[in-house]
């Protein structure tokens, strides 16, 4: 997965339930030698201090950034996310964690004329030197989502797919991704297990069968993938602290 950076980093990532966590973005962690600790939202944990991480990852969740009335930590979350991107200190978002980042930035966040549930290609815009550099045009990744967001201002759109104009864009001190490539296979079976109500008959939706046979395909290559983005975050996030960030 290339090179670690010398710095040992201190991840906090946020996660929203108890079924999306960030398999392959610990699993990376762990090999580096980098610190990861767990902010659980769904259990009442307090949100963490700016000063506390390097990197702030922001996981999935079944709710919508618009749920502050159903889900009171939403506002502590975005507040916590916007001094971070005031700052530049990095914030990586998943699905739900790419709109709270897009919104954030000003971007209007609403639902997507398709929901996409699977393991779906993404077009990737041909802008080297992007966080997203090592993801070949084409690659099968999982997605679960229904709602998108316009492009935030000021930043660079890395991906699209077929339903959905937005999968991933790069904005300074930010990275969005609408899909998933830390999922584990565990973590696609919890999702299936979870949220298997959302699954329609859509033309970008999978059946549970078809997204668990799609995890044994792709998933691997997939969690390689998410090694690669992390290593070029971190060689991000050490740049910049060299140059006098936190």
């Amino acid at each position: 997965m290339g090179t670690a950076p010398l710095k040992k980093l201190r991840l906090n990532c946020i996660t929203h339930v108890p079924f999306e966590g960030p398999q392959a973005i610990a699993d990376w962690a762990a090999s580096g030698g980098h610190e990861i600790r767990m902010t659980k939202l769904f259990a009442g944990d307090p949100l963490p201090r700016p000063g506390d991480f390097d990197i702030l990852v922001v996981m999935g969740g079944p709710m919508s950034v618009h749920d502050e009335d159903r889900y009171a930590w939403l506002a502590g979350e975005k507040a916590l996310v916007s001094e971070c991107l005031r700052t530049g200190q990095f914030v990586l978002g998943v699905c739900l964690g790419s709109q709270v980042i897009a919104e954030c930035l000003g971007a209007g966040v609403r639902r997507n004329r398709w929901k996409e549930i699977g393991w779906m290609p993404l077009k990737i815009a041909g802008t080297g030197g992007s966080l997203l550099e090592d993801l070949p045009d084409g690659a099968t990744v999982f997605h679960w989502h229904g709602e998108t967001y316009d492009l935030p201002p000021g930043a660079a759109l890395l991906a699209s797919s077929e339903a959905c104009e937005v999968q991933a864009f790069e904005h300074a001190s930010a990275l969005g991704l609408q899909f998933h490539l830390e999922e584990g296979r565990e973590g696609v079976e919890a999702l299936v297990n979870n949220c298997a109500e959302d699954i329609g008959t859509g033309p970008y939706e999978q059946s549970a069968g078809q997204i668990l046979e799609g995890e044994q395909k792709h998933g691997d290559a997939a969690r390689w993938l998410m090694g690669r983005v992390m290593d070029r975050i971190a060689e991000r996030v050490a740049a910049y602290t060299e140059a006098g960030g936190r």
